[in-house]
């Protein structure tokens, strides 16, 4: 009988040894992006060449069979969440693959569903939908700044689990990615920012202001996370301070995330121009050029 309790207690110590174990590695992984050097341009580029071929192939497969993508990108300012999409989205068709960045809802929206403005721009089948920021505003910004009630914000977390499954239900591939940036590159990446007149639309007074309020936003996450974070929509962390590094994680998580198959068509033989016949060409000085500025 002391034989027995004794294999049962070492087994469990093995247990709670190889958890901390897990844990301790799944630490490391997520904090090795500040301890190893940032990728290579050359080595970048090539990879997200190779992926961008993959992307173009997963379309063709979602156009194929039909299916339906959402694909959620949140985390806090400047962690890289644009340039991911546009990464994502460069080579593709954008009949089929389209980005929805919502701005402040009108008057009228605010009188809606929460979730209304944002089920209209789901995808049919054969597309893919990014949205650039969703409908968890809700568990972000809007209750970090004062935007909505608690008891809207509670409302938010009974529901969402609840609309999310229903998505899931009806076919939609929900796939959720989170981007995590450190506090130090974050303002590294704003006073870039500030000093570059082509990227000063990125940086809105509300970003300025939400510098002000990290705890606030990292305990808002958190509460996020443990209301909406479950097995038939689970979140998936990018550690982002190294950006190139968290494109091609998230990308390559992407492809992994829908089975799909090489749909990629024979070569293309070009045919021949038709000859011109009886065709005359209007008279240059009839039509309006641009200037040759340069």
């Amino acid at each position: 009988m002391n034989k027995k309790k004794d294999k049962q207690k070492a087994g469990k110590s093995d247990r709670q040894s190889s958890t901390k174990e897990s844990e301790a590695v799944a630490l490391a992984s997520a904090n090795s992006s500040k301890e190893r050097e940032k990728l290579k341009r050359k080595y970048y580029e090539s990879e997200l060449s190779e992926l961008q071929i993959e992307l173009v192939k997963l379309q063709e497969w979602i156009k194929h069979a039909k299916l339906r993508v959402v694909v959620i990108f949140e985390g806090r300012d400047a962690a890289g969440k644009g340039g991911t999409i546009k990464r994502i989205t460069e080579t593709l068709n954008p009949r089929y693959c389209r980005v929805v960045a919502l701005g402040v809802p009108t008057e009228r929206e605010k009188t809606q569903w929460y979730f209304q403005r944002y089920a209209e721009h789901l995808p049919a089948a054969g597309e893919m939908v990014l949205f650039d920021r969703s409908w968890y505003n809700r568990a972000g910004v809007e209750r970090v700044m004062g935007f909505c009630t608690e008891e809207e914000v509670q409302e938010f977390f009974r529901s969402c689990p609840e609309f999310e499954r229903m998505l899931v239900r009806s076919g939609i591939i929900l796939i959720k990615y989170w981007f995590s940036v450190s506090d130090e590159e974050q303002e590294r990446r704003f006073q870039a920012r500030i000093g570059d007149p082509t990227r000063h639309w990125k940086l809105s007074p509300m970003d300025l202001n939400a510098r002000s309020k990290w705890v606030e936003y990292s305990r808002a996450k958190d509460d996020m996370f443990a209301h909406t974070d479950y097995k038939q929509a689970p979140w998936h962390v990018v550690p982002a301070d190294d950006k190139r590094r968290a494109r091609l994680n998230c990308i390559r998580h992407l492809l992994g995330m829908i089975p799909y198959k090489d749909l990629t068509p024979p070569p293309i033989a070009l045919p021949p121009r038709q000859k011109e016949g009886d065709y005359v060409r209007p008279p240059i000085t009839d039509q309006t050029f641009v200037p040759d500025y340069y």
